[in-house]
């Protein structure tokens, strides 16, 4: 026989068999890729792993942290399993919280309605049709008080979805702490604070961004004096891969924004170890499993980079990139809601692939509404089975070592570092955004992955293939309509029985403290102490700062 020694090679053998195959049963497409169009190779050998691969992805709870924050992760403690609830009353929320928490749910996740969310009270205009509808409507401390009644501060961590309010929402989790008699010292949780994302990628922006960065710097301040065990952010890549980002431009554009924040908490005189260690990330998980859990490996190895290299943190708390994940929103479909537990099933183990500290999951009829009581238990059942039957949690990033998650992690790193180096260029996150820069992109994205669904080169399962003729939808959560003119009726009573006097003097004082260069947040507490509402103190705010209309 004579046969030339290459054809003995593996390799060469293997690529003979691979032409030999698709000649008869040709691949189903030319190329593939990721959601962020890295081509995704046919096979991967460790050869394409460059670098010193121990160097580059280290041990669990070592710099760069690639394996994750935590030595031992999830083989000492599951992630923090939350479920994001709010809509309609306080007292209403309050009841889905208490239920949530006794199904085994370990940190509370709290909505907002869209008044709450841009400041406004139930009874202003502007509020009109939206009161209670996406969200928990909180127009005074009397409402958070009922929000968390029965719910004990110091034995729960709680996450509220708030932005350019977020200040007042703080100061009214603050002011229930301390009725509870709970120190604020004890509080733990983490409020969004992420207003830059707000003008990138979902608009419930107030005030300018100089002004709403000053009222950020503001709470960092405030929170390393009395809280120092709460996030003071949570830096939101969430709502940029919402609006229609690839996975690359989720991870660039988030960390973008946390550098901005950074850059202007030492502009405003903080030392960066002295609030640093208390910045949180917000990620979104989508389907393309070993992408996500890539993406999340990336982020990780990024910041804790960028904080030690370019910053200088000498703290390895700041070093570490802690974060929190919720399922893809915008890939559910309405279409055979049933489908969605499945796509949420695969997201939110690539979170916990990819080393989140603690999760959301989606419920599958919120493509729809609200999600039912039945909807939410189980979607929080689904972490439960994840974290206690699967098997995952007791190794640590069980999928190191994959030639191709390494490369993909690698790819999505250097993809990632070139937006940076072109935001850069624009002199930075703010400027980048005000210039409309990272909005177009994402628009592009977004364009170009509908299009691909349109063509069926994407198969969005239910939707564009193996549909049914008949959907039926039964057993959706509806917001009673009366709602709204009860809430009103509340905030107006309330009014009607507060000392005005107090609220008016508390007013000033904010009006005062945000025409010079203190920090508000004192004032803000005390105004919610006062019951004065969420829009009376951002209409305060409103009169100092301007409003924002937009690009």
């Amino acid at each position: 026989m004579n046969t030339s020694s290459s054809e003995h090679h593996p390799k060469q053998k293997w690529e003979k068999d691979v032409k030999k195959t698709t000649e008869r049963f040709p691949e189903r497409k030319e190329t593939f890729h990721t959601s962020s169009d890295i081509t995704i190779n046919r096979l991967y050998t460790p050869k394409q792993m460059d670098g010193e691969y121990i160097e580059e992805i280290g041990f669990p709870g070592q710099y760069p942290y690639t394996r994750g924050i935590q030595p031992t992760m999830y083989r000492s403690r599951y992630w923090t399993m939350r479920q994001y609830a709010g809509f309609g009353s306080a007292e209403e929320t309050n009841e889905r919280f208490r239920y949530l928490l006794k199904q085994g749910q370990t940190g509370l996740s709290v909505a907002f309605d869209l008044p709450t969310q841009i400041g406004y009270d139930s009874d202003d205009p502007m509020a009109d049709g939206e009161v209670g509808k996406v969200g928990v409507a909180i127009d005074s401390l009397k409402d958070m008080e009922q929000l968390f009644d029965q719910i004990p501060l110091d034995q729960v961590s709680t996450s509220m979805t708030i932005n350019a309010p977020a200040s007042i929402l703080l100061a009214m989790y603050i002011a229930v702490g301390e009725k509870q008699g709970v120190d604020p010292e004890k509080l733990t949780g983490t409020i969004q604070n992420d207003i830059l994302k707000e003008y990138i990628a979902r608009g419930t922006y107030i005030y300018p961004p100089k002004p709403s960065m000053r009222l950020i710097t503001d709470i960092f301040g405030y929170c390393q004096e009395y809280l120092p065990k709460f996030n003071t952010i949570s830096i939101s890549g969430y709502h940029i891969r919402e609006a229609g980002s690839t996975a690359v431009q989720e991870v660039a554009f988030t960390i973008a924004n946390g550098m901005a924040y950074v850059e202007a908490a030492i502009e405003a005189g903080l030392e960066v170890d002295d609030f640093a260690p208390r910045l949180a990330f917000f990620f979104n998980a989508h389907n393309q499993f070993f992408e996500e859990a890539a993406k999340f490996r990336a982020a990780r190895r990024m910041w804790a980079k960028i904080m030690k290299e370019h910053y200088g943190a000498q703290n390895p708390k700041s070093w570490k990139l802690r974060f929190h994940t919720q399922t893809g929103g915008s890939t559910l479909t309405a279409q055979q809601p049933d489908n969605n537990i499945v796509r949420v099933t695969l997201q939110a183990l690539s979170a916990v692939m990819g080393g989140t500290q603690s999760l959301h999951t989606n419920s599958r009829d919120e493509a729809l509404a609200l999600p039912t009581e039945d909807s939410a238990r189980i979607a929080l059942r689904t972490q439960q089975i994840i974290a206690n039957e699967s098997g995952v949690a007791d190794t640590i990033d069980p999928l190191a070592g994959s030639y191709y998650v390494e490369s993909l992690t690698d790819q999505i790193e250097n993809e990632a570092n070139a937006y940076l180096e072109r935001i850069k260029e624009f002199g930075g996150a703010v400027q980048a955004v005000e210039e409309g820069y990272m909005q177009r992109e994402i628009h592009q994205a977004a364009y170009d992955a509908q299009k691909r669904i349109e063509s069926k080169e994407d198969i969005v399962v239910g939707m564009n293939e193996f549909k049914l003729e008949e959907e039926i939808h039964a057993d959706l959560l509806r917001v009673d309509e009366a709602l709204e003119q009860a809430q009103i009726e509340k905030t107006q009573q309330l009014r009607a029985e507060r000392n005005q006097a107090a609220v008016d003097q508390c007013l000033l004082k904010l009006k005062e403290a945000a025409g010079g260069t203190a920090n508000v947040m004192p004032y803000i507490v005390e105004a919610v102490k006062a019951y004065a509402t969420v829009g009376e103190i951002a209409n305060v705010l409103r009169g100092e700062f301007g409003e924002y209309s937009g690009m």
